[in-house]
């Protein structure tokens, strides 16, 4: 078992300490001791999917002896990021009469953390979760901060709640059955933290993109670690965004406008995100805050990712129609994240009509 790397994110007490570890580490699904440590409930609903069950369900549970383990096996995919799934959760839950000493633990990526975290802040006015990551960007991003939603029809994200666990849990070795668009989906996010917060990192990550995608477990490891703590100190920070933790929705209003356009499922998270970050970068120039040179940087590290850097020609009108639904319009303002320079990130709805108009045709009107 390799060096376990253990994090924290430190939070506002209200009347609890709600400060919580985040684990990273090889085989950490076989580690009981561990496990039994962060996953102090007796009684203990695992909440997964078709897909991860078969290669990781048993092993957990196998760790797990000493508790009552109940699971709920989900369909796959975004599309099932809805109500109408989330209520197979809760029916198992009072299925099996668990309490509010009962905890949820999510075994998969953003989608069953997502949906398992939403289910744990509802049922009995809120229960402990824990959460097992399974893909990179679940480990990098999704998984820490306590946000919990599903999806509505007319936007991505739009009910839910905060609701932080009570550890992370990320076991690198899950990756390694992590399918190659899955992985590069979740590079997305780790291109992210270096564009909005700490441009060493994106310089790391532009020597060694190479070595993360061919999986090197130490590459793997650093690039994970320095995401969570970044995502760490901005949730510190600002534990509901109400300011600074909007920075981590770079990329996101226009990408979410994709998901939404084409149907939640036919591009990843990952992909969506990198093609809007690419559009934020470009307008981002087009405000004269950061030069040619880095635009092109960007492009060049996402593009190297094997992450598509052109949305689909979804038009500029029903971009701008997705992008009314986002949570960070306020006043009916539409706040978008941009970039004043490779490392430092800002909200803003301080931009001319015109520049945001030709931002979207170029970035949703020209040829994939």
């Amino acid at each position: 078992m390799s060096e376990l790397t253990a994090l924290s994110i430190k939070l506002a007490p209200d009347q609890f300490d709600r400060s919580y570890p985040i684990l990273i580490g090889n085989n950490l699904l076989i580690d009981a001791a561990l496990l039994d440590a962060h996953i102090r409930a007796r009684n203990v609903l695992v909440v997964t999917n078709e897909t991860i069950a078969p290669l990781y369900l048993n092993r957990l549970k196998n760790s797990l002896q000493t508790k009552r383990i109940t699971e709920v096996i989900l369909p796959d995919g975004e599309h099932t990021k809805s109500l109408l799934t989330l209520n197979l959760i809760f029916d198992a839950l009072v299925a099996n009469r668990m309490n509010r000493d009962a905890a949820v633990v999510a075994l998969g990526g953003g989608v069953v953390g997502d949906m398992a975290g939403f289910a744990a802040a509802c049922y009995q006015r809120g229960i402990d979760y824990i959460q097992i990551p399974t893909t990179l960007l679940a480990q990098v991003d999704s998984s820490v901060g306590g946000k919990t939603a599903v999806n509505h029809p007319d936007g991505k994200n739009l009910i839910g709640a905060f609701h932080q666990p009570r550890a992370v849990i990320a076991d690198i070795s899950v990756l390694s059955t992590l399918s190659d668009r899955e992985l590069r989906a979740g590079i997305a996010e780790v291109i992210k933290y270096g564009l909005i917060y700490d441009a060493t990192f994106f310089a790391w990550l532009e020597s060694n993109i190479v070595k993360i995608l061919s999986r090197d477990v130490i590459a793997l490891k650093h690039a994970i670690k320095r995401s969570c703590e970044i995502k760490a100190e901005v949730v510190g920070i600002d534990e509901r965004e109400q300011g600074l933790r909007a920075i981590l929705n770079f990329g996101h209003t226009f990408g979410h406008a994709i998901e939404n356009a084409l149907g939640y499922g036919e591009w990843l998270h990952g992909e969506a995100v990198a093609a809007g970050m690419v559009i934020a970068a470009a307008m981002s120039q087009k405000m004269g805050w950061i030069s040619a040179i880095d635009l092109q940087r960007t492009i060049h590290l996402i593009h190297s990712s094997g992450l598509p850097i052109k949305a689909p020609r979804i038009g500029a009108a029903k971009a701008l129609e997705l992008m009314g639904m986002d949570k960070k319009v306020l006043s009916g303002q539409l706040r978008l994240v941009l970039l004043k320079k490779i490392g430092e990130a800002v909200v803003t709805s301080d931009y001319s009509a015109d520049v945001l108009q030709s931002t979207l045709l170029e970035g949703f009107e020209s040829s994939v």
